[in-house]
């Protein structure tokens, strides 16, 4: 068994492949480079193979999205070429940088209880800014609404050392984490059913019911171009970021938690959704419209999925900010994690 396997996922994004998979074979620090591929259309495969012939290539013969898609691909993995004890996380995306690695598999060695952990994220094209996906770390307020050291919905700082330092966070983000191999298979990998979009702190969630913890690596920092399979104006990303949210909710609440946290969502959706129309944006209303119907839809086997999980951790035990972040960030303009810190 190997002690790292990085795993990239793609999907068309030769040119991705292209312009990133160099300085990550640079920089992979003698641990082996896998690309899974999702059934790209678009020559992939042959490109990798050809032109990095030590990088292993994993054929998967239909795209499941980012959950489905590392589910298969890390089985197969661990199937056929012995499975690792970490697996590096990375989107085809992603600008990795000198010794990006190191810091995260030594703080994941000294502390058996982290179940992932990722580097800080840059923004590729504001390379001083903090990037949308993970920025420094994730978190979740009260009300289950996620954010993230750095970036506060659409408040984006700059990195001026603020966040170096390593910390528990509640998700690592899926745009690259280490995550402990086992830990990973023990609870299930990912949700298929979420396709893209939320399924890593869904997991992180769920691991942590279980005992372990998703942390950030100060030391350790990454670029990400972000969108590269779905821009953030597509109204498929609106359908999946909305559906997977109550999805996630309903899932990893504690009962006593539910119904008030899930009403107040749903109320919340639809006040959002007058803020789409507002600005025109008709197939992103339509696009929540269709998220709601879909979550009620599930809600047979999202009830037997929380049946099997049996979720009693409570949020005063996990790293979730306790107020509401809406209210903070609109109505208090306190904008910046480091105004909100002292109480996460």
């Amino acid at each position: 068994m190997d002690k790292l396997a990085i795993v990239i996922l793609n999907y068309n994004g030769l040119h991705f492949l292209k312009q990133f998979l160099p300085s990550v074979i640079e920089h992979a620090d003698g641990f082996r480079v896998y690309v899974a591929d999702s059934a790209s259309t678009d020559a992939s495969v042959a490109f990798v193979r050809k032109t990095f012939p030590t990088v292993r290539v994993i054929e998967l013969h239909q795209n499941k999205g980012y959950a489905g898609g590392y589910n298969l691909a890390l089985e197969q993995l661990r199937q056929q070429y012995g499975g690792a004890t970490y697996y590096a996380l990375i989107n085809s995306d992603i600008e990795v940088t000198p010794n990006w690695l190191g810091p995260v598999v030594r703080l994941m060695d000294a502390n058996p209880a982290i179940g992932a952990c990722q580097p800080k994220i840059r923004d590729y094209n504001r390379r001083a800014y903090f990037e949308h996906a993970g920025a420094a770390g994730g978190f979740m307020d009260s009300m289950g609404y996620v954010f993230c050291r750095g970036r506060v919905f659409a408040t984006f700082e700059t990195d001026e050392g603020q966040y170096n330092d390593n910390r528990r966070v509640f998700w690592s983000t899926g745009a690259c984490f280490v995550a402990r191999a086992d830990v990973f298979h023990a609870v299930g990998g990912f949700d298929d059913d979420f396709f893209a979009h939320m399924e890593e702190i869904d997991w992180c969630w769920r691991i942590q019911q279980q005992g372990y913890e998703a942390w950030a690596c100060g030391e350790s920092v990454v670029y990400h171009v972000g969108g590269g399979t779905l821009h953030k104006s597509n109204p498929h990303k609106t359908f999946l970021n909305y559906r997977n949210s109550l999805f996630m909710l309903y899932k990893n609440l504690p009962g006593g938690n539910l119904w008030g946290k899930l009403l107040f969502r749903l109320v919340m959706d639809g006040l959002s959704a007058l803020l789409f129309i507002r600005e025109g944006q008709w197939a992103d209303v339509w696009a929540i419209v269709r998220a709601h119907f879909a979550f009620y839809g599930a809600l047979g086997r999202l009830r037997r999925q929380r049946k099997a999980l049996q979720p009693q951790v409570s949020l005063s035990r996990l790293p979730v900010y306790q107020k509401s972040i809406v209210w903070q960030y609109f109505a208090q303009g306190r904008k910046r994690f480091s105004e909100l810190s002292a109480e996460c």
